[in-house]
């Protein structure tokens, strides 16, 4: 991840908890101890989980109060057991406690989209096919998260709306179809990847003959996506999408597609249960 865009998410972070943008600000708890107060504090995850977050935990205390000595102790994508302590802190008491919610925030967040994809990925053990993320992701978290897919096992579809082609329903409707819109996408970036969505077989054989790079197989049936793969016979990287829940994973892969993408690695976040210890 970028330390800028981690800088950023962090002070924007810090903002939101502590006011910066009135008179009246900061923690006001906090300051009810003594300043020169001094603490010993260890953070530990209540379940197990893929662990994501490292970089964001330095950057919250660091940005609080750079004096606080952090130790974190486990690595982004390092698998951890409920009970497991994932980092130290050793300073003012204030300060840990006002950073506290908003490195923990990140680590819930993160480490739970990274336990999601890891579950996802297992399931497609055995197959050759890839986990792939989609763009349903937290407004202004989109790097971070698409970060914690990497973290869990997954790859990362397209990162925004600029480094590929994802041609849809309507925009085949509003090009004048298929072949005309895969035809202009060649033509105005053709070092840009051309992936088209289609919804039955006969949309699979003009996203076939127009070119596409990639074809997205959407709400296909298992029967469906077999004859899709033999039609297809390697001209171009057939994806799966839609609905693609953890207990049918296995049976769309066994179909022989080269991707699987899922929403519901970004968009159905479960945080992971953390807690914060004072020694």
């Amino acid at each position: 991840m970028q330390s800028e865009l981690i800088s950023q998410l962090v002070k924007s972070a810090l903002d939101e908890d502590l006011n910066h943008q009135t008179a009246e600000q900061g923690d006001i708890t906090a300051a009810l101890i003594p300043e020169q107060q001094q603490a010993n504090a260890y953070v530990i995850t209540r379940e197990d989980c893929v662990f994501c977050g490292k970089d964001l935990i330095l950057e919250v205390f660091k940005q609080v109060d750079p004096s606080v000595e952090v130790t974190v102790l486990a690595n982004d994508g390092d698998t951890l057991k409920a009970n497991s302590r994932i980092f130290t802190a050793v300073g003012s008491a204030r300060a840990i406690l006002t950073a506290e919610r908003t490195a923990l925030n990140f680590v819930q967040t993160l480490s739970g989209t990274a336990t999601t994809t890891a579950h996802y990925v297992k399931a497609l053990d055995g197959s050759r096919t890839q986990l792939l993320d989609t763009r349903k992701t937290i407004p202004g978290l989109r790097a971070l998260q698409k970060y914690a897919v990497t973290c869990g096992g997954g790859k990362n579809h397209r990162i925004g709306l600029f480094d590929a082609f994802l041609i849809k329903e309507n925009h085949i409707a509003a090009c004048g179809g298929i072949d005309k819109a895969v035809e202009q996408a060649k033509s105005t970036h053709p070092d840009k990847p051309v992936e088209v969505e289609v919804e039955n077989l006969n949309e699979l054989e003009q996203a076939l003959n127009a070119g596409s790079d990639i074809i997205m197989l959407d709400n296909f049936t298992v029967e469906d996506i077999q004859n899709a793969v033999r039609l297809t016979s390697g001209r171009a990287k057939l994806e799966v999408s839609g609905n693609m829940t953890l207990d049918i994973l296995a049976q769309y892969a066994q179909a022989g597609v080269d991707y699987i993408s899922s929403g519901a690695l970004t968009k159905h976040v479960h945080s992971i249960d953390l807690s914060m210890r004072f020694e």
